[in-house]
């Protein structure tokens, strides 16, 4: 087993006018180290492409994580997807990345933009196998995988941005590789790249998408774990069993909580400095202790950790603010969200007496809420959660 693992985002804008996106990306694991990514395109938009698009990346990427060959998986979308009564085709396009115990790519490509593989911040072409599958033309690829290789796959929507507008034969492919290096090299997580790409798009459309437009990044990476210690646990005995499985993990450490914190200095038998300064209005300030990496204030940072995660996983809008704010829960958003891989929460149950004023907003159950929400949040992002209870 290698020590590489993939970071998987994507974003979608819908045509103008339509509520539902023609355009699905579905993402399927099996194993620790392999998952199926199948980013769908329906014919034309609104409600008859969402169904296309849908019912195709569902019975693909549950048909090859199950391990059947592609052209069973690709005979049975042919037989499954309805009719279009205008065209008279059930037709949808689509683009399979099937991830190999995280060593090598599959790549499975039907009339969707060929995918652009970035490695080592400049494009590489890959070689294609063309087959014909029940009169499809499907190519497919296997590539053996590097550190740091970023997967670029996409909707016609994209190339389509600006057409008539900005570019005479629209946003070519050569203009989106040269548009991709550039924000690869900076270290970008898949979900950004594929954000930044596709509001790029918007742009070019002029703010009004002629066309569904879904770009789907995967970047491949090192695992890097993270540690994070949420309140003290419900037995004071146990206080030195929490703090030292805490600091014997491997990665980085992050503290939320005065008690908490107060807990671990004591144990580290360092110093805790509080700062007074305030980073943001709605955040309190952090704190530091001599060889952890992130000490904060508890329920109030994490709630809006919590609500910049909802976010990240729909439209990625705050990402502008928290990716360069030095706040508490900025920082924790920028170590979770985009340096994480695996992370482990070691949370206490102990009820904080201030909490229990009925004038508060805050109580132990919410503070148990903000924890289950932000691992579910988090293991949509991709990420190994480990909860640990005391």
């Amino acid at each position: 087993m290698n020590n590489l693992c993939a970071d998987i985002g994507y974003k979608s804008i819908n045509h103008a006018g339509e509520q539902l996106c023609g355009d699905h990306v579905d993402v399927v694991e099996h194993g620790e180290d392999s998952s199926v990514i199948v980013l769908a395109d329906g014919l034309g938009s609104g409600v008859k492409a969402s169904i296309l698009s849908t019912l195709t990346s569902r019975i693909i990427s549950t048909m090859i994580a199950e391990g059947l060959p592609v052209e069973e998986c690709v005979a049975t979308m042919a037989a499954t997807l309805p009719i279009c009564s205008v065209r008279q085709v059930a037709y949808s396009t689509f683009t399979i990345m099937h991830l190999l115990h995280n060593d090598t790519m599959e790549l499975i490509q039907f009339d969707n933009p060929q995918v652009i593989l970035i490695r080592e911040g400049c494009n590489c072409e890959y070689p294609r196998t063309e087959m014909s599958i029940d009169g499809k033309t499907i190519f497919k690829s296997v590539i053996k995988l590097q550190e740091n290789d970023v997967f670029v796959a996409m909707s016609d929507g994209c190339p389509h941005a600006g057409l008539g507008e900005g570019y005479n034969m629209g946003w070519e492919r050569e203009d989106i590789i040269a548009f991709m290096e550039g924000l690869c090299s900076a270290g970008y997580t898949a979900k950004t790249l594929a954000t930044i790409l596709v509001d790029e798009c918007f742009k070019l459309y002029g703010e009004k998408p002629g066309d569904d437009a879904t770009a789907c990044a995967v970047r491949i990476r090192h695992r890097e774990p993270m540690n994070l210690l949420f309140g003290p646990p419900s037995n004071r005995d146990d206080v030195n069993r929490m703090m030292a499985l805490f600091f014997s993990k491997e990665g980085k450490h992050i503290i939320c909580g005065g008690t908490t914190s107060s807990i671990a200095a004591k144990f580290l038998g360092r110093q805790l400095r509080v700062s007074l300064s305030f980073e943001a209005s709605d955040v309190p300030p952090i704190a530091e202790i001599d060889g952890v990496d992130l000490v904060t204030e508890g329920v109030i940072t994490m709630n809006k950790v919590v609500e910049n995660a909802r976010d990240y996983l729909k439209d990625n809008e705050s990402f502008q603010q928290w990716s360069y704010k030095k706040d508490g829960a900025s920082r924790i958003c920028q170590m979770l969200f985009e340096e994480a891989t695996d992370i482990n929460f070691f949370v206490g149950r102990a009820i904080n007496p201030a909490h229990q004023n009925p004038d508060l907003p805050i109580n132990f159950s919410i503070k148990m809420n903000i924890v289950e929400e932000l691992s579910e949040c988090l293991k949509k992002m991709g990420k190994r959660i480990k909860v640990s209870y005391f």
